[in-house]
């Protein structure tokens, strides 16, 4: 039989070994599966490690699952057919005329995005690549420029059909419909902040974001022209998403549609050939392979860390703080904002969900002034949602400051896309701290859609 050890000491032994193994550089898939077996074998002895499979078979037969490769493929697709870059083209056409118009475009471009790719590096990578240059043309202030394309792109987390919003469904053993309703409203919200943000900082200062010369503006035949241009691909964001708020298809089903719909769009677009199908379905490959291996490894080291008692240590620690319902709510978003800080989301998500949301559970929707244990972990789940959104924006590890620092001229310095982030950071806090505050933010979209 293997050593006993007291849980203060493994919590701080198995989560200690895991930040060391990751400041060092190895991809959390790896390190968390291989730390997670290496404690079952001195925790336990060699019928231990049967845990291994036992706690990724549900995961390869889950069906909800089967969505995240679809979804990731739709975007894929869309990409490399170039519908993005003609989005972007459309908005900014539109909207150039206004004073920050480019900065509020590359938002509103980002929004229709999110709801079209469920992935953050490509939202950001992309605007990196067409907007940052159109707007540093203009003598937009780079900071400015560059916040608005990182927190655009963030919004890829929440907006539906959003991947994060899929797993964490399934850990938590939710319907995937009911997030994707209640990220609406936030996404919504966070998506007018960020406008109204930009907008206002270049009314007040127009050398931040001046309008582009009239000779460069388009008369309203050509806009209507260019709307045409994007009748296809966001007939297909109505239609997916439709589906899926309707009641009409799973999440699953929706994903099949839009899949299907994307090779439709791809064609209309002329754009559909065997390299186009190859290459996203290279892209698709990668990062599904990268998320379901960080589900597989995070899920074992979770599930040892709950079995050695784990959850009850997590649960008395906070108790034992004495800080009620709302003070344990509170601590929990720090934690996930600091563990925000080093790790990505995948991983967040199957380390602390599975610990904490069946806390939130015990302490009960009275604590919290909800109607129903329902109206809870939606509640929970979303807030979860938008508090990932600033972990792709918190220095010193976050994704999205590294997906536009390697597409931005080398001139800007990373202190400058450090700083250009803070704001928007800001307003993030604000976001979740409004959610958390006014429930009803997320509540009541998916009770008017299910009538409940």
């Amino acid at each position: 039989m293997g050593i006993e050890m007291e849980i203060g000491w493994l919590t701080a032994l198995m989560f200690g070994s895991l930040m060391v193994l990751l400041m060092a550089g190895l991809p959390l898939a790896f390190v968390t599966g291989g730390l997670a077996c290496v404690f079952l074998f001195i925790l336990g002895d060699a019928q231990t490690l049967n845990i291994v499979p036992s706690r990724i078979f549900p995961l390869m037969t889950d069906y909800q699952l089967s969505a995240i490769p679809l979804f990731i493929f739709l975007a894929a697709m869309l990409e490399r057919a170039g519908i993005i870059n003609e989005m972007f083209d459309v908005i900014y056409k539109l909207m150039g005329g206004v004073k920050g118009g480019l900065a509020a475009a590359t938002i509103i471009a980002s929004t229709i995005l999110a709801a079209m790719v469920g992935v953050i590096g490509a939202a950001v990578v992309t605007m990196g690549i067409i907007a940052l240059p159109a707007m540093l043309q203009r003598n937009y202030d780079p900071k400015i420029a560059m916040g608005s394309i990182m927190a655009g792109g963030t919004l890829g987390i929440l907006i539906p059909p959003s991947i994060l919003a899929i797993i964490y469904a399934v850990v938590a053993e939710q319907s995937v419909g009911e997030l994707f309703i209640g990220a609406v409203l936030p996404g919504l919200m966070l998506s007018g902040m960020y406008i109204l943000y930009v907008t206002t900082m270049c009314y007040i200062d127009p050398k931040k974001g001046p309008p582009i010369p009239v000779e460069e503006r388009i008369d309203t035949r050509e806009k209507l022209r260019l709307l045409g241009n994007m009748a296809a691909p966001i007939t297909l964001i109505i239609v997916v998403l439709g589906v899926i708020f309707t009641g009409v298809a799973t999440p699953v089903e929706a994903a099949g549609i839009g899949t299907f719909g994307a090779f439709v769009v791809a064609a209309i677009h002329r754009k559909l050939s065997w390299q186009t199908i190859r290459e996203a379905c290279l892209t698709t490959l990668k990062a599904s392979a990268m998320v379901i291996w960080i589900m597989f490894g995070a899920t074992i080291f979770v599930g040892l860390y709950v079995l050695e008692g784990g959850q009850q240590f997590v649960e008395q620690t906070m108790t034992g703080m004495g800080l009620g319902p709302w003070g344990i709510l509170i601590l929990m978003q720090v934690i996930l904002i600091i563990l925000g800080m080093f790790l990505d989301w995948v991983g967040i998500l199957l380390l602390a969900v599975p610990i904490f949301v069946p806390i939130i559970r015990a302490l009960g929707a009275q604590a919290f002034g909800l109607g129903s244990e329902a109206d809870l972990v939606l509640w929970f789940g979303v807030l979860y949602l938008v508090n990932m959104q600033m972990s792709f924006l918190s220095p010193p590890f976050g994704y999205a400051l590294f997906y536009l620092r390697g597409v931005a001229p080398s001139e800007i310095p990373m202190s400058d896309i450090f700083k250009s982030a803070l704001p928007f950071l800001f307003l993030q806090i604000t976001g979740l701290v409004l959610c958390m505050l006014f429930p009803q933010i997320i509540t009541w979209l998916p009770r008017l859609v299910y009538g409940g």
